[in-house]
């Protein structure tokens, strides 16, 4: 298997400490995605939707742990039942508003990623395929810290 980057994501958020820790926390969050030159011709027809999912790459997550306390609670919990940064293969998504495309440069809104963060791939959001109406969201249905900023427990 080989990844490679396609770009670069640059955001105001210099580290995880203080960074919102989903696309929602991040209302109004600017930055912008640096896409390699050999695919700008992939972002054809990319402007049309509102938003898309940026898939990257956490470089400077902590390493892999079984278990977390996630930012939303105070109860260690099993790391597939979070979305913690510190994973087996670290990658990360969001579903980031797009404010425009110049060239090869993407202009995003609500963006919750580190600066410089390796870009993996970029797929459109479509609310018809995306959005599920949900009875159960696990431990989260419970959670007692309403989403916002990070803090530093996973990074490295």
């Amino acid at each position: 298997m080989k990844l490679k980057p396609i770009g670069i994501i640059h955001s105001p958020f210099k580290e995880a400490k203080g960074t919102p820790i989903q696309p929602a926390a991040a209302a109004g969050a600017e930055g912008s995605v640096e896409l390699d030159a050999e695919y700008a011709e992939s972002l054809a027809d990319v402007d049309g939707f509102e938003r898309i999912w940026l898939i990257y790459w956490f470089d400077r997550a902590a390493p892999y742990r079984a278990k977390v306390v996630p930012f939303l609670d105070d109860v260690e919990r099993g790391l597939f039942a979070t979305r913690a940064p510190s994973r087996p293969n670290p990658i990360g998504m969001s579903a980031v508003r797009l404010d425009r495309i110049e060239g090869r440069t993407l202009h995003i809104r609500d963006v919750d990623i580190l600066d410089g963060t390796p870009l993996l791939d970029i797929k459109p959001y479509a609310s018809r395929f995306d959005r599920f109406d949900v009875k159960r969201c696990g431990w989260m249905d419970s959670a007692t810290r309403a989403p916002g900023i990070a803090d530093d427990r996973f990074e490295k």
